[in-house]
């Protein structure tokens, strides 16, 4: 049997994270990936040579000195990494009821923005956006008091944090600003965590909003460009990595976790072992019940997992940007009534009506200049939708019926709908249009009820009460997007702390400043801040393409 100090069960940025630090720790560490490719959610793909990812469409704080850009050199990864700075004035673009409201890079660009636009209400965007920051601020701090004076003095330090923690993001804000679309403008970003004003925790909002107040920067060759920076950490380090294998059990004895067994019966051993996978399918589908304490399988029954999502792979033959279609994102609302659209599209039949009442739309072509090959534009288009809601396929092994098939036509014609709001005459025009399901989502990510963001960012699944790092069960560890937090930073940092937890530091500690890491940025917007290696990789890329449709 072979054996290892440390399996790492599913390979998405968590458990590369995790990898990564326990390897330049010395350990020999195995990450085991049941797809074909490493990543999870952040991995990328190609259809017909145009490529796309499905869970990376930005990351926030990359500028140098930055929180993001830190960890990454921290990881000693930096080196291999290239980010493509989007729009500055509006890297994320809200239409609603078709008007338009851009948000610029900078918290204080976007007040005096939003300002311009709703000047009656100055005074509270100023103080609401500053409450954001001092929440976001103080939920930082909580993780990194240590000593039992620092944590006696929380209340204090942490005032603004205590005063709003316990309520959701729609009461905060309705405390604030007046002004309905003003609101919705703000809550834009509610994708991002994939939960209603009404029902989203304000802090989590908090953090998301301000992960982004300094912009967004997109990684060039999208989700995979991470992963493969990150799969080249743990290989220098002298760390495994096994893609199409699939673990079906994870080997207790003595109350320990001492090992893995794949489906086709091979195990290995392991002094730890790390889930990369839902708190859900490592605790009750690789390990059993009969495990676990009743105080645990309590909290699994009473779990909830986000939302799922729909997505539309697209391909056009046309020149996207007369329409202006930039590097920025574009969230697209039916209206200012967020609680009402996300309502509409959890409980909503997907035969009602021609278009979503929100979708959230990423022109990777325009966000990675070097992957545009001088005709197809590549799209990702995103709606979420309840998995409940999908019941004639759910639990069924073959899900590829005719009803399947005339279910992603309806969506796709659907979602051509909320595009051609935007860029009109684009069904004229498609190359591709391929759609992701949640059944997509179950398959290739294994996520349970082919989730997006692990669990559910409720108030009641969150900080305190979300799923530690260290298990009950002796060696056995977790990561991810249901541990500290969601999202590609959030997951990676996930990884670090389950790192630390095993080798038994701070996850501080395995930061190593390196002078010599620096990850290369440059506007997507402005091909003046372009090296002259970027120019030859497009010209390449213009030069090799062929002129024949796809397909």
């Amino acid at each position: 049997m072979e054996e290892f100090d440390t399996i790492i069960i599913g390979s998405g940025v968590g458990g590369l994270s995790t990898a990564i630090c326990l390897a330049r720790a010395g350990q020999k560490v195995l990450v085991l990936e049941q797809h074909y490719v490493p990543g999870g959610w952040a991995h990328s793909f190609t259809l017909n040579s145009q490529r796309f990812s499905p869970g990376v469409h930005y990351v926030g704080l990359i500028d140098e000195g930055q929180a993001t850009n830190e960890m990454y050199r921290g990881l000693g990864i930096a080196n291999d990494m290239v980010f493509f700075r989007m729009n500055k004035n509006a890297y994320e673009h809200c239409l609603i009821n078709g008007e338009k409201f851009d948000i610029p890079a900078g918290v204080e660009n976007w007040s005096k923005a939003l300002t311009t636009r709703f000047p009656k209400e100055a005074k509270n965007i100023k103080e609401y956006l500053t409450l954001i920051e001092k929440v976001s601020l103080e939920l930082q701090l909580i993780t990194k008091l240590d000593g039992f004076w620092q944590k006696i003095t929380v209340p204090f330090r942490t005032k603004h944090f205590g005063k709003f923690a316990l309520f959701s993001l729609k009461k905060v804000i309705g405390w604030h600003i007046k002004d309905p679309v003003l609101k919705s403008v703000l809550n834009i970003q509610c994708g991002d965590h994939g939960l209603s004003p009404k029902r989203a925790c304000f802090p989590v909002h908090c953090s998301v909003m301000s992960h982004y107040f300094e912009g967004g920067f997109y990684p060039m060759g999208g989700g995979g460009g991470i992963v493969k920076a990150m799969t080249n950490g743990v290989k220098k380090h002298g760390g495994e990595i096994r893609v199409k294998q699939d673990v079906a059990k994870i080997i207790i004895e003595n109350k320990k976790a001492i090992g893995i067994q794949l489906h086709n019966g091979q195990r290995i051993s392991a002094k730890t072992i790390v889930s990369n996978a839902d708190p859900s399918i490592t605790y009750l589908n690789l390990i059993g019940k009969e495990y676990l304490s009743k105080s645990l399988i309590k909290k699994l029954e009473n779990t909830k997992y986000s939302v799922t999502s729909l997505i539309l792979f697209l391909t056009l033959d046309l020149d996207v940007t007369q329409f202006g279609i930039d590097s920025g994102n574009i969230w697209m609302m039916k209206d200012e009534n967020d609680d009402a659209n996300f309502d509409d599209l959890m409980n909503g039949n997907i035969s009602d009506r021609d278009s979503f009442p929100a979708v959230f739309i990423s022109c990777t072509t325009t966000k990675d200049p070097v992957s545009f090959n001088g005709r197809y534009h590549n799209f990702e288009v995103i709606t979420y939708v309840n998995y409940d809601n999908l019941p004639e396929f759910n639990g069924v092994e073959d899900y590829h019926s005719q009803n399947y098939k005339i279910f992603k036509e309806k969506v796709i014609n659907k979602l051509m709908n909320n595009i051609e709001k935007s860029i009109p005459g684009a069904k004229q025009n498609v190359v591709q249009a391929e759609l992701g399901t949640p059944k997509t989502n179950e398959f290739y990510i294994k996520s349970t009820k082919g989730n997006v963001y692990g669990t559910e960012k409720t108030l009641n699944q969150v900080g305190p009460f979300s799923y530690k790092n260290k298990t009950e069960i002796a060696n056995l560890y977790l990561c991810g997007a249901s541990t500290l937090s969601h999202g590609v930073a959030g997951a990676t940092q996930s990884g670090i702390v389950a790192a630390a937890e095993i080798l038994k530091c701070k996850p501080d500690d395995l930061l190593i400043e390196d002078v010599n890491q620096k990850i290369r940025i440059y506007d997507a917007e402005d091909a003046s801040t372009w090296p002259e290696w970027i120019l030859a990789k497009r010209a390449d890329k213009l030069r090799n393409f062929k002129t024949t449709k796809i397909g």
